[in-house]
């Protein structure tokens, strides 16, 4: 019979696995930087821009709808979020 390795057997075979001196160092994954800004506006050809609307449903299903106004794809979004079987609507800018 084959013996089945796994990414995680390569540790065993480190020596200073089997001395306990392997260690494990987490690194901080706080948000310090802000969201860094698209460059959508800056395009002149462009006549409207697209808005993602995406609506997460409680049984895990997913759902999206794209709007070129901004103001009727918060509307939509709103009116999404009061359903009791929504979790969750968003609203991003997508080109």
């Amino acid at each position: 019979m084959r013996e089945v390795r796994f990414p995680c057997d390569s540790l065993q075979s480190d020596p200073s696995y089997e001395m306990g001196l392997a260690s494990v160092t987490k690194t901080s994954t706080t948000k310090t930087s802000k969201r860094e800004k698209t460059s959508f506006g800056k395009d002149r050809r462009r006549k409207h821009h697209h808005f993602l609307v995406t609506v997460f449903y409680a049984d895990g299903e997913k759902f999206g709808r794209v709007y070129t106004d901004k103001e009727k794809a918060d509307r939509f979004a709103d009116r999404q979020k009061r359903s009791p079987v929504v979790k969750s609507a968003r609203v991003t800018q997508i080109s």
